[in-house]
């Protein structure tokens, strides 16, 4: 009961991160592991900075009007 329990919040936490934009960092993790073993993985800084310039630009404005 207790692993149903936990499975659903980290299913649950994902579920908002992705609705905000936010990828898992886990998932890029094991993806470069996976397919990409020989480059570097970037820390949880660098790839929360790179997420965040993908969605909103690298000039640190957001280019939405809303």
């Amino acid at each position: 009961m207790l692993i149903k329990i936990t499975r659903a919040v980290r299913y649950l936490g994902q579920s908002m991160r992705l609705m905000v934009g936010v990828p898992e960092y886990s998932t890029y993790v094991d993806h470069m592991k996976t397919m990409h073993p020989d480059q570097p993985v970037m820390s949880y800084r660098e790839f929360f900075r790179e997420r965040q310039e993908a969605r909103y630009g690298g000039n640190g404005k957001i280019s939405r009007c809303c």
